[in-house]
């Protein structure tokens, strides 16, 4: 067999399909293997360069390859995508994996550790939490109203409401013992979800970088960590608009003939993370909306010439850039900070708010 300079793996639950080729870019491997015998067959082979797809259990086999001696890449799906033939199957994924990763100009994800995804896991549960309060809650607010009970906007105003519920004498009672079941089921998401809070913020304050990035207005600790655990190596990132482009904070672009157009926000990326900060940068614009605190110029004129929701995205753009030059450069946010000896074109300065306008 020629030497193996590269291998693609299609991965699935339990069968995956290998296609590797030699120094002459010729098919040298072409193997089906059940999920049992891929480690026991990649140790024999001399180390070499495996790409797998950055889908399910991706960075655990990653992790498993590199235990192995082998170099381990992953590659974003959809820039896979366009490198398998026409007949969709496991051998044309695994050939399209192969020669994906060859391109010079591929981009790679990083590969995370045990505690990284533990700590990912964390702010996974708290986001399936949040969803499931505000299914819940939304559902005793829709069959209240069919009652004839209704309540103001708020989650405050969901336990008030129950208990008149309870106490409502025209209520039938099959309704009073399902309503019973919502309340006890609402309870017990509010104490889980405090557990899961409680154990991140802990998370957050034995976390250095966590730390640093919470002093960026618009970002408090849920972002904060948000960022920490989920860019795993920010310096793949070649300026800061790469980093806001890959959160999908930056235009469509459909410019030809010279002529630029530009749309709406992509929207690509992480959209938990492009969440937290559009919600941070609402915040500090209510604040500057009632004049508390210090806004910068650039701020105030944002908001006199954008609509609140352009407005929030713009400054959630240049939060992202903050961001990541803190976390590429290890120095601590300064509100005052011009943006001295730059090699990036510069951005609007820093904004300046009270310390309790902090978003998420």
């Amino acid at each position: 067999m020629s030497e193996i300079i590269r291998i693609g793996i299609d991965t699935s639950k339990s069968v995956f399909v290998l296609h590797g080729v030699d120094g002459t870019e010729k098919p040298a491997l072409r193997k089906k293997l059940r999920r049992r015998d891929l480690v026991g067959f990649l140790a024999k082979l001399k180390p070499t360069r495996i790409g797998i797809e950055a889908c399910g259990a991706a960075h655990y086999w990653g992790r498993t390859f590199q235990a192995l001696g082998h170099e381990a890449v992953l590659l974003p799906t959809q820039l896979v995508k366009p490198y398998i033939a026409r007949n969709k199957n496991d051998g044309a994924d695994a050939e399209g994996i192969c020669e994906a990763m060859s391109r010079p100009r591929m981009r790679f994800v990083p590969i995370k550790t045990a505690e990284q995804q533990a700590a990912q896991m964390l702010i996974g549960l708290r986001d399936r939490l949040v969803r499931q309060r505000t299914q819940v809650s939304n559902a005793i607010r829709g069959y209240a109203a069919e009652f004839g009970l209704v309540a103001a906007k708020g989650l405050d105003k969901i336990e008030p409401l129950l208990a008149r519920i309870a106490d409502a004498p025209d209520l039938p009672d099959l309704a009073k013992e399902l309503f019973a079941l919502h309340s006890q089921e609402y309870v017990q998401l509010k104490v889980r979800l405090r557990q899961i809070e409680a154990k991140l913020m802990a998370w957050h304050r034995h976390n250095e970088l966590s730390r640093r990035l919470a002093e960026i207005p618009a970002i408090g600790p849920i972002g904060a960590c948000a960022l920490a655990i989920k860019v795993t190596d920010p310096g793949a990132f070649r300026c800061g608009r790469d980093f806001a482009a890959w959160l999908g904070l930056t235009p469509k672009d459909h410019s030809t003939a010279g002529k630029q157009r530009l749309g709406a926000i992509t929207r690509a990326g992480d959209e938990m993370l492009r969440s937290v900060l559009v919600v941070g940068a609402t915040a500090v614009i209510q604040q500057a909306r009632r004049q508390r605190g210090k806004a910068t110029p650039w701020l105030i004129d944002l908001i006199k010439r954008k609509p609140p929701k352009l407005a929030a995205v713009a400054l959630a753009n240049k939060t992202a850039r903050i961001a990541w030059k803190l976390m590429v450069s290890g120095e601590r946010y300064d509100p005052h900070h011009q943006g001295r000896g730059r090699s990036n074109p510069p951005s609007p300065p820093a904004v300046s708010v009270a310390p309790g306008s902090r978003g998420a």
